[in-house]
């Protein structure tokens, strides 16, 4: 599996603010990576820096090869780079349909091509039936679909997905990996931003773990769920000091 993105010492800071600490990792063509932590660990920023959102303070970000740190969020998506966000962004006056055609107009400038491509996308979202809703109609859950298939609209490479399954009940969060393994399997790479373990931790090739701004654990979901570090990190050092004296009662 070669090498699609490569983060190399990437370093963000916020005035005397340092989310980003010197944070290396690579991203694997077709496989899907989990990127974790607790709260203000960094996640969305590194997420930022990727899309160039944000550009970093140092270090390089590398995509089929080439250096893209300091370019435009614009260019990144034209390269095949796309990303969904924390909170989501969608044009809620607008309808279904129109808002994932803003993603198809990025390969397809005529309207034609773009509203069919927007209708062939949406259908895998479930969406045939509500393209004429506008998008403040729909549910949380509708609503995250629907910036997710904007997203696809643009045929990314490499599709960033921030907390995608948060707020969503157990039979969504199921749903949502599923659909996950099916974007893998048509290509597409995936680096998720979560919480929601059980989302996450079964469809994962690598998780990777940042903690203030650093990241403490790579691995696989396996060798994650394990790491003291990781243990710390999440519950605190007085759960991390019980487990390692009495496992069995944690």
């Amino acid at each position: 599996m070669n090498e699609i993105l490569v983060i190399d010492t990437v370093t963000k800071r916020f005035g005397g603010l340092v989310a980003n600490a010197s944070i290396s990792f690579t991203v694997g063509r077709g496989s899907i990576v989990g990127l974790i932590g607790p709260n203000g660990a960094g996640k969305t920023t590194l997420f930022n820096c990727i899309s160039c959102y944000y550009n970093a303070d140092s270090g390089r970000i590398s995509y089929e090869g080439q250096e893209i740190t300091g370019r435009s969020p614009d260019v990144i998506c034209r390269m095949g780079i796309g990303r969904t966000f924390q909170v989501v962004r969608i044009f809620k006056e607008m309808t279904v349909l129109e808002n994932i055609m803003i993603g198809s107009f990025l390969r397809n400038p005529g309207r034609k091509e773009a509203e069919e491509n927007a209708r062939d996308v949406g259908a895998l979202f479930g969406f045939s039936g509500k393209f004429t809703l506008q998008a403040a109609s729909l549910t949380i859950s509708e609503q995250k679909r629907l910036e997710v298939a904007r997203a696809l609209a643009t045929k990314p490479k490499v599709l960033l997905l921030d907390e995608m399954m948060a707020g969503l009940n157990i039979q969504e969060v199921k749903e949502a990996s599923d659909f996950v393994l099916k974007l893998r399997d048509s290509g597409i790479t995936l680096i998720l931003v979560e919480h929601v373990m059980e989302g996450i931790m079964p469809i994962a090739d690598k998780v990777v773990v940042l903690d203030n701004g650093e990241k403490i654990a790579e691995g696989t979901p396996n060798e994650i769920i394990n790491d003291d570090r990781v243990i710390q990190a999440y519950f605190g050092e007085k759960y991390h000091a019980k487990r390692r004296k009495n496992p069995a009662q944690v």
